[in-house]
């Protein structure tokens, strides 16, 4: 199964057997949206809610860290989800957060996994059907495994920072990563981690919210100085954009690749870290 599905193959494929699909969509508080009410208003006919927002692990002191595999075992076995079922994940969202649920489900265990290529605007753009109302699931046995994909916590990057065996890439936008722009959290500092590049996450993606060709993949990160040869350690505000980029990156066959999960959430709150302002590693290499 190719790991970007279109809309027609979907519509297409809508009850399969064996075949799930899961809206999920989640948005910052600023967005005033609540997911869970507008899949429940529509969704694609068959699709169940993953309530991403609460796919975490509540007892770690990082905002919205990585559920544990226990936790995300329970969550997948509540919505009915089985170890052989084929998953195609789209969301809602301006965020892309699919591409969150993409890398938890691929890091405990999950491949036969596909995001849907443009998501739910998409979708409706091209006036498809809908369907309203949140299905009632029975429980299904959901054993989660070891997967694919890596993770970095705070030391991992504070290393980093002195054997520079990684890049650093930032999805933010660039007045919050050069610090144009403050946090929109109060507690958070400005600016990013010293010596990242700034790759915001959109810049993978078409107009339209679909991700772009190879050629259009490997140009979002070279233009920003980044080098496709070395390893990349990707960030964002708390490790959802972040993993647009990695989605990005695995669509390019680049596998030495992890997430800082908590990301400048995680960092920009911490006194002690370093941090820095202005146009990062790309700006001071020109």
């Amino acid at each position: 199964m190719t790991s970007l599905v279109t809309t027609q193959w979907l519509a297409a494929e809508l009850g399969s057997p064996g075949l799930v699909v899961l809206d999920a969509s989640a948005h910052l508080p600023m967005a005033g949206r609540d997911a869970a009410a507008e899949f429940a208003e529509s969704h694609i006919p068959g699709a169940r809610f993953l309530d991403l927002k609460n796919l975490v692990d509540p007892d770690s002191d990082i905002m919205s860290a990585l559920p544990t595999r226990g936790q995300f075992a329970q969550h997948m076995a509540k919505l009915g989800v089985r170890d052989t079922d084929q998953v195609v994940l789209y969301d809602n969202s301006a965020m892309r957060t699919a591409a969150r649920a993409w890398f938890i489900c691929r890091f405990y265990g999950m491949h036969r996994l596909a995001l849907l290529d443009g998501g739910f605007q998409k979708w409706q753009a091209e006036d498809r059907v809908t369907q309203s109302g949140v299905p009632n699931m029975a429980p299904a046995p959901f054993s989660a495994n070891s997967g694919e994909g890596q993770v970095r916590d705070k030391s991992g990057v504070l290393a980093n920072l002195k054997s520079k065996s990684a890049q650093l890439v930032d999805a933010r936008d660039n007045p919050r990563f050069t610090g144009e722009e403050p946090d929109f959290r109060p507690e958070v500092a400005s600016g990013h981690i010293p010596g990242s590049f700034n790759v915001p996450f959109d810049h993978v993606l078409n107009a339209d919210g679909t991700f772009k060709d190879e050629a259009g993949l490997r140009a979002a990160f070279t233009d920003a100085g980044v080098d496709l040869d070395r390893p990349i350690i990707a960030s964002c505000g708390s490790g959802v954009t972040a993993s647009v980029l990695l989605f990005a990156l695995d669509r390019l066959g680049k596998t030495d690749v992890a997430l800082y999960d908590g990301s400048w959430s995680d960092w920009g709150t911490d006194p002690d870290t370093p941090k820095e302002t202005g146009p990062g590693a790309a700006g001071a290499a020109a």
